[in-house]
């Protein structure tokens, strides 16, 4: 993923990054939107590997 796939409004840690991705690449945008969305139903503006697990565990993956 280039860089300017982190441009939108949340920011991502780098161990959120690197989960993200292990995600295979043809869902990992649709993963990616889903991620973002639990982020701001728990009003973070950060991206966390612990949001991303949590994500893994609601989307059973």
């Amino acid at each position: 993923m280039s860089s300017s796939d982190w441009t939108d409004a949340l920011q991502w840690t780098p161990e959120a990054k690197a989960k993200l991705k292990n995600i295979p690449y043809f869902v990992r945008t649709q993963a990616r939107k889903r991620i973002e969305q639990l982020a701001r139903a728990a009003e973070s503006d950060v991206v966390t590997a612990e949001i991303v697990e949590q994500a893994r565990a609601e989307f059973g993956q």
